[in-house]
């Protein structure tokens, strides 16, 4: 596992499909077949030390954006009695190019995602330098080792169009092929547990017969047929006998990025299901070791099917609501409104308390696409094929080309100064998808940004939490060639050369437009008179989350500005008020 420290975005002077860079530059070489044996015997000395202790082996499998921290939180995890740590943890990732560098970052200590989290870096650290209950690795013969599996390997949905989710598909191969290489590894008494967000029904029609059929080949099965006339056949709880039937449960994660990562996965409520009565025996015991249930307890669901379905309608209950959100803001700017007091109006009685702004699109890696795996489910994995979903692929959709019209409203204000956004300069202000926090995945700002590209428009970009924005700087690789956003716009090519503005002040210097396209705190400081000072001139400005008081407002017209908002009608308001008073 050499590594040689690279200028962050460099190329290594080796061919790139046999080294793995780090987002940080650093450059490590792919392990090779001689590498393996030595690997694997590395392994079988940890494990046999840790069985000696009485700990349990878990595997996790991808150590991505959760399997990472759910890897930590497993390692963590103690007896509550003797204070003794109850697992051993194997995190494992394939050795791509793309990701087998996170194996060399969690061997030494280092956590392979950046977080806002404080807790995320100490406790992979601990775990790995001090407790000594984490290790990582790229040999699928791990598996063999456990006693539990947690899978974490990522189920995507790809979308052929923008704004029409129904034109996709789920992309479930890569969690196939690792389900098909589980059941050939593991040891019959292996809880398998799919954390993964998936396709309702995913356990139940596609993990569960694959394991089941990997058992068979090695010769570990048994007859299971189920008769015709068993009223309980439909609960898919097969009859089991230990050792034999494939032990297989599904407990999706409910992680949210920022200051609380590591507590949205130990400390927050947690459901689960199992295809039969071990296997959720076992998960329930699992997740009662690992996770904070005396303050948050489990809820146990009958079958894997529910517990799937509880995330997907969990986060298409949140992206209906923001989208329905998109129509009254629509109606507010054109009628005079300010949502944002309707909404604090509403809010006050307690059954409408959590109403949100909608902002430019919804962002993050599940709402974006989660109803969009369970209409996928409904047609595919179940076989049905009437149209009984109206509302959640039009909430994606609506979510989905929110963010086009933060473009029409950059266009406007500028045409209401006499500038085109073809000869101006454009700084968006927030690149992540929610405030105070730097994932940038499926952010509303990428969509802003694209728009303004097409249009001709020169951008500038800061954030205070994002270094690198993958999305655009690697948009030919980045999240899987051809997935791209670039895909759906023209003139994207240089895009690829932006880079983040490493200060405020820098980003602003000159430009003819502002989007305040996230709530950031730093950006809720800033006054009227700092922003223009720091363009150095007035400038269009447009809010897209509600950042601007009326007050903040009226101070951008006495400027000379000309400001836009998602949402905000009443501003042509406050326009007419500054300008009678100037006269």
């Amino acid at each position: 596992m050499n590594s040689t420290s690279h200028p962050p975005g460099t190329n290594a002077t080796q061919p790139r499909g046999q080294v793995s860079v780090s987002p940080e530059g650093e450059v490590f070489s792919l392990p090779t077949p001689s590498d393996l044996a030595q690997e694997n015997q590395r392994l079988q000395e940890l494990v046999r030390a840790q069985r000696a202790l009485g700990r349990e082996i878990v595997v996790v499998m991808g150590v991505g954006f959760v399997g990472a921290v759910m890897a930590g939180v497993v390692a963590d995890a103690v007896h509550r009695e003797t204070g003794e740590p109850l697992y051993f943890v194997i995190g494992m990732q394939r050795p791509s190019p793309r990701s087998y560098w996170k194996i060399p970052y969690l061997n030494r200590g280092q956590a392979p995602v950046e977080a806002e989290d404080p807790e995320v870096a100490p406790l992979i650290a601990r775990c790995v330098n001090e407790k000594q209950t984490m290790t990582a690795t790229f040999s699928y013969d791990a598996l063999a080792l456990a006693d539990i599996v947690v899978v974490d390997v990522q189920c995507d949905y790809h979308k052929n169009a923008l704004g029409d989710v129904r034109d996709g598909h789920a992309e479930i191969r890569a969690l196939e092929e690792s389900l098909k290489i589980i059941g050939k590894k593991i040891a019959p008494h292996c809880l398998v547990v799919i954390e993964t967000t998936v396709p309702p029904g995913t356990t139940e029609y596609v993990a569960y017969p694959i394991l089941k059929k990997a058992f068979e080949a090695r010769g570990l099965s048994v007859n299971l047929d189920v008769p015709e006339n068993d009223q309980n056949s439909e609960k898919l709880v097969l009859e089991h006998q230990p050792g034999v039937e494939p032990l297989l449960a599904h407990s999706y994660e409910r992680v949210m990025p920022g200051r609380e990562y590591v507590a949205s996965i130990r400390d927050f409520w947690r459901v689960c299901a199992a295809t039969n009565p071990e296997a959720r025996d076992k998960v329930v015991r699992f997740l009662s070791n690992v996770l904070n249930v005396e303050k948050y307890p489990l809820t146990v669901l009958d079958r894997p099917i529910e517990s799937e379905t509880c995330k997907i309608v969990e986060n298409s209950y949140r992206a209906t609501i923001l989208a329905f959100m998109d129509e009254w803001s629509r109606f507010s700017e054109r009628n005079g409104v300010d949502l944002l007091k309707v909404i604090e109006a509403i809010k006050v009685r307690p059954t409408h308390d959590n109403m949100i702004f909608p902002g430019p699109g919804i962002g993050g890696y599940c709402l974006p696409k989660d109803g969009g795996l369970g209409v996928w489910a409904y047609n595919t994995l179940m076989g049905f094929e009437d149209d009984i979903f109206k509302i959640t692929p039009l909430a994606i959709d609506i979510n989905d080309t929110r963010s086009l019209h933060v473009a029409q409203l950059v266009r406007d204000a500028l045409r209401n100064m006499g500038r085109i956004v073809a000869a101006s300069r454009v700084a968006i202000l927030g690149a992540s998808y929610r405030q105070d926090v730097g994932d940038t995945r499926y952010s509303g700002s990428e969509i802003v940004v694209r728009k303004i590209a097409e249009m001709g428009g020169e951008i500038v970009v800061h954030d205070p939490y994002v270094k690198r924005w993958w999305e655009l700087e690697r948009q030919e690789s980045y999240p899987g060639p051809g997935k791209s956003w670039a895909r759906f716009f023209r003139n994207q090519e240089g895009l690829s050369n932006l880079k983040m503005a490493e200060d405020l002040a820098s980003a602003l210097a000159g430009v003819d437009a502002v989007v305040l396209a996230v709530p950031h705190q730093p950006y809720k400081a800033l006054t009227p008179d700092q922003v223009v000072e720091m363009i150095g001139a007035p400038a269009a400005i447009v809010d897209c989350f509600g950042l601007l008081t009326d007050e903040h407002i009226a101070r951008y017209f006495e400027l000379g500005c000309e400001v836009k908002g998602l949402g905000r009608g009443h501003i042509q308001r406050i326009k007419k008020q500054v300008k009678n008073s100037i006269k």
